[in-house]
């Protein structure tokens, strides 16, 4: 055993001398007995270790995906006269001109095994919570939202949810979510523009024929009405959806494991190519594709939408 002792502290005066002599000592002792040489270190105590960088808390390539909502996930009216239309789906569709955001994610194949839509058509915010917990028992690692344009879309702008109900029952979805799976991830997408689908759409004679059998009177109804009273209706429809795109992002930047769109639903600009040719405000094939770029840019980002 290598063992080396210091001598009895010098003087002030030759402190540096000896501590230079000493050090080259014990190098000379080291080479001759194959010892290691104590070092800075050891007379300062033990050296703090780099610790490993912490894991994200958001995963941009997730391995499986289930999306809730309402007709828009379903791809109703897609490609199909008044039916749903799932293969087109923005969320978890196979049609390969759409390229969904499974497919995109997962590749084709692992789309048809780790993908599940439970979406129903005319849902609405008060239907999110039994979605949730429908989609938890999957246990998939990204959760796709896209709800709240039929709780604006009623016969009359009163029969609107009201924000404060919206915010609540989207926080209890939230909850029931997070009671299966915790660290589920949830990408939420904003309520589509609706006061646009109406500036878009009016100017087709078809489809204003079709919003006169119900389709979101509350924005639609009357297309060609410019009185001040229907402009007023639509400006309180267009509110309120704005008052939702709100809600969703707050609730959401309450949660680590959520991120909203950053509004980039809402604020697309559409135009009638990507709108369904037989009612004139679901998404089209085109519109679905375009729903699902938006969806993976913001999923697979380095940081959430601005």
């Amino acid at each position: 055993m290598c063992e080396f002792r210091r001598s009895r502290r010098p003087g002030r005066r030759r402190r540096g001398a000896v501590a230079g002599l000493t050090a080259a000592a014990l190098v000379m002792v080291a080479a001759l007995t194959g010892c290691d040489v104590p070092g800075p270190s050891a007379q300062r105590g033990p050296v703090k270790r780099p610790q490993p960088s912490p894991t994200p808390v958001w995963d941009r390539s997730p391995a499986s995906l289930a999306a809730v909502g309402d007709s828009i996930t379903r791809g109703f009216d897609a490609c199909r006269l008044f039916s749903d239309c799932p293969e087109v789906s923005w969320a978890t569709g196979t049609d390969t001109a759409v390229r969904s955001l499974a497919q995109r994610l997962l590749g084709p194949a692992a789309a048809a095994e780790r993908a599940w839509n439970h979406a129903r058509s005319g849902a609405r915010m008060a239907d999110l919570p039994e979605q949730m917990a429908q989609a938890a028992a999957r246990r998939p690692e990204l959760v796709t939202v896209m709800v709240g344009a039929n709780d604006a879309c009623r016969d009359s702008p009163e029969q609107m949810t009201p924000v404060a109900e919206f915010t609540e029952t989207f926080t209890s979805a939230l909850g029931a979510l997070r009671r299966t799976a915790p660290r589920t991830q949830v990408y939420v997408s904003s309520v589509p523009d609706l006061e646009r689908l109406w500036s878009t759409g009016r100017g087709n004679p078809l489809g204003r024929q079709i919003w006169k059998l119900g389709i979101c009177a509350s924005m639609l109804g009357d297309a060609d009405d410019l009185s001040t009273a229907a402009q007023e209706r639509r400006a309180l429809v267009q509110g309120r959806v704005v008052a939702y795109n709100r809600a969703l992002k707050s609730v959401c930047a309450k949660d680590l494991r959520c991120r909203y769109d950053g509004g980039d639903v809402f604020d697309y600009r559409f135009t009638g190519a990507q709108l369904s040719p037989w009612d004139w405000f679901h998404p089209s094939r085109d519109g679905q594709r375009r729903l699902a770029e938006i969806a993976y840019r913001n999923i697979t980002a380095a940081r959430p939408p601005a």
